[in-house]
C-alpha cells in the first residue's frame, strides 16, 4: 500500500503536434495564420505552401513543388505552440496543396495542413514510385580515427553515421546515398555509397558510410551525405597536417648533403697524385705531412789516382775566435817560431 501510494505517476504520451489554419481556402496574394500545438518547446519550424500533395502522402516531389521563397519559420514557444502569419503564394505545382510544416533542427516532425487555393490549377496526385522518403532524425557523426600511416601522408578516413527515418508510405531498400567531401570554397566532390537494408514507413535505421580522402590531406573539410537529390545532413571535419612528411624532408635536407660532401671527399682522397710535396691525410682527416730527418752528409772526396778515401773524417767544430785558415791542424809543420822577419 505504502508502495503504491509512493509511486510515481504513469508519464502521460507525448502530445503529437498539430496545425490548424485561419482558413481553409484563400486567393493567391492574400494571407493566412496558421497555428500550431504539441510541438517540442523552443523548437525551429519551417512553413512553406506546397503544391502536389496532399496530408495523408505527403509532398511529393520534395520541396521542389514549395514556394520556397515565400516561406516562412517560427520558433515554438515554452508550450510547443507557436501562431505565424503565412503569405498564400502560388506554389510551382498544381493543387491539392498544403501548408507544409517541418523541424529544421532536433529530431525531425512534419506536418501537412490541406489548403485550398482559389485559382491555381488542379490535378490528380502522380503515383508514388516506391521509393519513400527519407530524412535525417539525429545529427551525424563522424566515428574512426587517424593512425601512424596517416601521420606520414596516407589518405584520412572515416565513417559518417547518421539515422533516417522513412517519411513515406513505401518501404526503401537498399538505398544509394551519395557522400561528398569539400574543401574551402570547392565544390563538394559526391561518391556512391549503397546500404543494404529496409527502411519501412515509418520506421528508422542507423546508415554507416565510409570514406577517404585525398592522400596528405589536411584543413577544414565539410562532409555531406545526400539522398536523391536532397542534402540530408552536413558535418564539419578538421583534418591534421601529416607532420611525418614535413619531418622526412627536413632529415632528407640534412642527410643527402652530408651524404654527398663525404663521398666527394672521399673520391678527392682516392684521386689525388702522392707524392713528397702533397700532405698525406690520416685518421679524421687531418693531414699528415712527412717529417725531415737529418741533412745527408756530402760524399768524401776522390782521391788524385781515383781511388776514394775510405779515412773516416773527423768533423771539428771551430772556435769562433779562429778562422778556418789559422786553425792549427795536423799537416802543418813545426817551424819555430821568431820574432820579427826572418
Amino acid at each position: 500500500m505504502l508502495l503504491a501510494a509512493w509511486a510515481p505517476p504513469a508519464a502521460a504520451d507525448d502530445p503529437k503536434p498539430v496545425v490548424t489554419l485561419s482558413k481553409p481556402e484563400a486567393a493567391k496574394g492574400t494571407e493566412i495564420t496558421a497555428n500550431g500545438t504539441g510541438w517540442r518547446p523552443g523548437t525551429l519550424l519551417m512553413l512553406l505552401v506546397c503544391g502536389q500533395s496532399s496530408p495523408g502522402q505527403g509532398v511529393i516531389g520534395g520541396t521542389n513543388s514549395c514556394a520556397n521563397a515565400d516561406g516562412r519559420a517560427v520558433t515554438t514557444d515554452a508550450k510547443g505552440a507557436f501562431s505565424k502569419p503565412l503569405p498564400v503564394a502560388a506554389p510551382p505545382k498544381p493543387c491539392p496543396c498544403v501548408v507544409h510544416v517541418a523541424t529544421v533542427t532536433g529530431e525531425q516532425a512534419v506536418v501537412d495542413a490541406e489548403l485550398k487555393i482559389t485559382g491555381h490549377p488542379v490535378a490528380p496526385l502522380p503515383e508514388q514510385s516506391g521509393t519513400g522518403r527519407l530524412s535525417v532524425l539525429t545529427a551525424p557523426r563522424l566515428d574512426g580515427s587517424s593512425g601512424i600511416l596517416t601521420w606520414f601522408g596516407a589518405p584520412p578516413s572515416r565513417t559518417l553515421v547518421v539515422t533516417v527515418g522513412n517519411l513515406g508510405s513505401a518501404p526503401v531498400k537498399d538505398p544509394v546515398f551519395q557522400v561528398g567531401t569539400s574543401h574551402g570554397v570547392f565544390a563538394p566532390q559526391w561518391e556512391d555509397r549503397q546500404w543494404k537494408g529496409t527502411v519501412a514507413p515509418g520506421g528508422k535505421a542507423e546508415v554507416r558510410l565510409g570514406f577517404e580522402l585525398s592522400a596528405g590531406a589536411h584543413g577544414d573539410y565539410q562532409v555531406s551525405v545526400k539522398y536523391g537529390q536532397k542534402v540530408l545532413a552536413t558535418q564539419p571535419w578538421g583534418v591534421g597536417r601529416p607532420w611525418g612528411v614535413t619531418l622526412f624532408w627536413i632529415l632528407l635536407c640534412l642527410v643527402v648533403p652530408a651524404a654527398v660532401f663525404r663521398i666527394g671527399m672521399a673520391v678527392v682522397d682516392k684521386v689525388r697524385p702522392s707524392g713528397a710535396g702533397h700532405a698525406r691525410r690520416g685518421r679524421g682527416g687531418r693531414p699528415r705531412w712527412p717529417v725531415r730527418g737529418p741533412a745527408a752528409e756530402p760524399a768524401p772526396p776522390s782521391a788524385a789516382n781515383g781511388t776514394t778515401a775510405t779515412a773516416a773524417t773527423t768533423t771539428t767544430t771551430a772556435l769562433p775566435w779562429f778562422t778556418p785558415d789559422s786553425a792549427p791542424t795536423e799537416n802543418r809543420p813545426n817551424t819555430p817560431t821568431t820574432k820579427g822577419n826572418p
